[in-house]
């Protein structure tokens, strides 16, 4: 598959590409919330005061690759836990009005397809159209499904695929009881010398257009791996085989993009495979410009575009080669596992 654009809207300022320039911004507490653009540019008002933040986000984050891309063959979305802020105003309604006459919109932008449906409508795309709710391994699994509707085509296939994510009230305080995020309030700069338990709360919307055919393209996604409740063997064994399945050695992997997000329990994964498979390649972490979501991994697969379609200025990513593999690994709790590789399109 390759990548024919990408678009973000995230703690960071990837909407204007800011970001990519090197504007970082710093944020300090427990959590991470997106910049959002102003969305009264691009979606019209009567539309955007009826969408939740998720919405929002996704729609905003795809309006402009739908300018240069307005016809799909699919919409493939992931996505763990949807807009689920209007899911509990929708689930309070119910309470407060006995069952009797609710407000339809909390529901309707509540369900995890919401994104999906809504950019079916406003593109008139009328094809394959899934959402993928796997929890943290929703948008490897949206890529896996993106590989299969390719190879069911014979023609040039053209995908909008993406992630979309809030910080939810709701989540943020469950997720908060099972102590998966800090007690302590850090900046990007201090989280990965925290040595305490837990990360920072993120959110954000990541899109990509996707294409069957390589002309034009910034990047190539070659292939996806997965692995649930590994032990270090069996993760190593993991990598060993996807390696060897793309007929690559550890030394072809130039830059490893890793999702170390500060937690003392379970980043020594991170050092685990790149000490024991990548210990020659430059390595990169990006959950200190986003934080911590279930489809944080999205994020890490933009980076890597920019990178490999060199459109990152060495201010925000110092790397100290040309790069023409890339390799983004990614966890959630340790316990679910996800590989992406990438390769370059310019070498």
């Amino acid at each position: 598959m390759f990548v024919k654009a990408v678009s973000a809207i995230s703690p960071q300022k990837t909407h204007n590409l800011d970001f990519e320039k090197g504007d970082f911004q710093v944020h300090e507490g427990l959590k991470f919330n997106a910049f959002e653009p102003h969305y009264l540019d691009f979606i019209p008002a009567g539309l955007l005061r009826r969408m939740g933040k998720a919405v929002r986000m996704g729609i905003g984050a795809s309006m402009s690759l739908i300018k240069d891309y307005p016809k799909f063959d699919g919409i493939i979305l992931s996505t763990a836990n949807g807009g689920l802020e209007d899911c509990v105003k929708f689930l309070n309604q119910i309470v407060d009005y006995q069952e009797g006459v609710l407000t339809p919109t909390n529901f309707v932008q509540s369900t995890p397809n919401a994104v999906a449906g809504q950019l079916a409508l406003m593109t008139k795309t009328n094809q394959y159209n899934n959402t993928h709710v796997n929890g943290s391994l929703a948008f490897e699994n949206a890529l896996v499904d993106a590989q299969m509707v390719m190879e069911s085509h014979d023609s040039n296939t053209i995908i909008l695929l993406g992630a979309v994510e809030e910080i939810s009230d709701y989540q943020f305080n469950i997720d908060q009881l099972s102590h998966r995020f800090k007690t302590e309030h850090l900046t990007n700069y201090t989280l990965f010398d925290s040595k305490s338990p837990g990360s920072i709360c993120g959110e954000g919307a990541t899109m990509f257009v996707l294409s069957s055919e390589p002309k034009n393209a910034r990047a190539e996604i070659v292939d996806v791996a997965q692995i649930t409740y590994p032990t270090k063997d069996s993760l190593s064994i993991v990598v060993d085989a996807f390696l060897q399945k793309n007929k690559l050695t550890n030394s072809d992997i130039d830059v490893l993009i890793t999702g170390k997000n500060g937690d003392s329990r379970t980043d020594h994964w991170y050092d685990f495979v790149k000490y024991n498979s990548f210990s020659q390649a430059d390595e990169i972490h990006f959950k200190h410009f986003v934080g911590e979501y279930r489809t944080a991994s999205a994020f890490g697969v933009y980076l890597a575009v920019q990178i490999l379609s060199e459109k990152i200025s060495q201010a925000t990513i110092k790397i100290s080669k040309k790069p023409k593999f890339v390799l983004v690994y990614n966890h959630f709790d340790g316990i679910r596992h996800g590989f992406v590789l990438l390769k370059s399109v310019l070498i």
